[in-house]
C-alpha cells in the first residue's frame, strides 16, 4: 500500500489560496432572500367583460298591408336600398276586380242619387199649386238624402280598393341595408307579416346582455369596447338604453351602448365590452392574495423595515384592513404608500427578521 504525505508548507500555501478566492457573503441563516411589492393606493376598480353584436339602433321589418301571393322579390340580403325602392309584389288580380266591382257599385249609387235628385226636384214644382202632400215631401227628401249618403259611402269603398291595389307592391319606407329576407316567389304571406329586415348603418350599436347581479354596477361604470376583428384596437362607448324588465328565460336586461364618436361598425359582428367602475369609496392597494397573514384572527401584513438604500431590512408585522377581494388579488388599506410588504412565504416570517431584498439576492448571486 502506497501512503501520500504533504508537507505542512504545501497545505499552508493551498488554504492560503483558497481563502483568497471568494470574500465573506452573507449566510442563508443571517438573511432570509424575500419577494415583496410595494403599497400603491388608488381606486378599487372592478371589470366585468361582456359579449355581444353590433346592431343598427333603426331596424325596420316591412310587411305588405295585404295578403297575396308572392310574384316578385327584388332585393337580396346585404343589399343596399333607398327610401321608396320597390322591394317585393303581390298577385294584384284578386285585388283590381274588388277595385271595378266597387267602381261599378259607386256609378249605381250615383245614378240612384241623381234619380232621387230629380224626384225631388218635381216634387218641388208640384208643392205649388198644393198637389203633393207634406207626406211625400219627406218621402222624397229622405230618398234624396239616402241616395247621396250611399253614393258617398261607395266613393270611399272605391278609394279603400284602389289602395288595396297600390299595398300589393312594398316599398322600402327607409334607407339602409338589407339584414333579413324571409318571403321567396310563390310564397302566401299575410297582412303585417315581417317580410324584409332593414337596418340604417348610419347609428350603430353594441348590444349585450347583463346579469341581474351586476346591473347595479353596470349602470355606473365606464365602458369600451372592441371588434372580434380587431381586438387590439378599443373604443369607448356609452350607455344609451337599459332594459327596464329581465328577459323571462336568461334573467338578463339588455343593454344598448353607442360609440361616444361616429364611427362605423360592421353590422352583426362580435363585440366584447369592457365595462370598469369603482368599487369602493376610498383609495385602497391591490396587494397578491399570499401576503396576507393574521395576527390575533385578524388580516396583517409583514412589511419591510430597511436602513437608507440598503437592498437589507428587517420585517415587522402590521394590522391590515381586506375591503374585496379580485381574483387572485385583495384590496387593502393600512400600510403606508410606498411600504414594501412580503408578497409570499409570509407563513417563515418573525418579528426582526433579517431579510434581504431581490437586489441583495441578485447580487450574491453574481459574486
Amino acid at each position: 500500500m502506497k501512503t501520500l504525505f504533504i508537507s505542512s508548507a504545501v497545505a499552508v500555501t493551498v488554504a492560503s489560496l483558497l481563502a483568497a478566492c471568494g470574500s465573506p457573503v452573507p449566510t442563508a441563516d443571517t438573511f432570509r432572500p424575500v419577494r415583496t411589492i410595494e403599497v400603491r393606493y388608488d381606486d378599487a376598480r372592478d371589470t366585468s367583460r361582456y359579449f355581444g353584436s353590433v346592431q343598427a339602433r333603426y331596424e325596420v321589418e316591412e310587411a305588405f298591408r295585404v295578403g297575396g301571393k308572392v310574384m316578385e322579390r327584388r332585393v337580396d340580403v346585404g343589399q343596399t336600398v333607398s327610401e321608396g325602392d320597390v322591394l317585393a309584389v303581390l298577385d294584384d288580380v284578386d285585388y283590381r276586380l274588388a277595385e271595378q266591382a266597387t267602381r261599378q257599385q259607386l256609378e249605381a249609387a250615383r245614378a240612384r242619387a241623381r234619380q232621387a235628385d230629380s224626384d225631388w226636384q218635381r216634387l218641388q214644382a208640384l208643392k205649388i199649386d198644393g198637389s203633393v202632400s207634406e207626406s211625400d215631401e219627406e218621402h222624397a227628401q229622405s230618398e234624396l238624402l239616402t241616395a247621396r249618403a250611399a253614393a258617398e259611402a261607395e266613393t270611399r269603398k272605391l278609394a279603400l280598393a284602389r289602395n288595396q291595389v297600390k299595398y300589393t307592391i312594398l316599398h322600402a319606407s327607409s334607407s339602409g341595408v338589407v339584414t333579413n329576407v324571409a318571403l321567396e316567389v310563390g310564397h302566401v304571406v299575410a297582412a303585417g307579416q315581417p317580410v324584409i329586415a332593414i337596418a340604417s348603418e348610419g347609428q350603430p350599436e353594441i348590444v349585450v346582455d347583463v346579469p341581474e347581479a351586476h346591473l347595479a354596477a353596470f349602470k355606473t361604470a365606464r365602458y369600451r369596447a372592441s371588434l372580434a376583428s380587431a381586438s387590439d384596437e378599443t373604443f369607448e362607448v356609452e350607455l344609451r338604453e337599459l332594459s327596464a324588465q329581465a328577459a323571462a328565460q336568461t334573467r338578463t336586461y339588455r343593454a344598448r351602448l353607442k360609440p361616444t364618436t361616429t364611427r362605423a361598425l360592421p353590422l352583426g359582428a362580435t363585440a366584447t365590452l369592457v365595462a370598469e367602475h369603482v368599487a369602493l369609496g376610498r383609495p385602497v392597494a391591490t396587494i397578491p392574495a399570499s401576503a396576507i397573514t393574521q395576527d390575533q384572527g385578524e388580516p396583517a401584513l409583514w412589511l419591510v423595515r430597511r436602513s437608507g438604500a440598503e437592498p437589507f431590512g428587517t420585517v415587522e408585522l402590521m394590522s391590515a384592513t381586506v375591503h374585496g377581494y379580485l381574483n387572485d388579488d385583495v384590496l387593502v388599506s393600512g400600510p403606508p404608500a410606498g411600504a414594501l410588504v412580503v408578497a409570499a412565504g409570509v407563513q417563515k416570517m418573525a418579528p426582526g427578521l433579517r431579510v434581504a431584498l431581490p437586489a441583495a439576492t441578485q447580487a450574491m448571486v453574481t459574486r
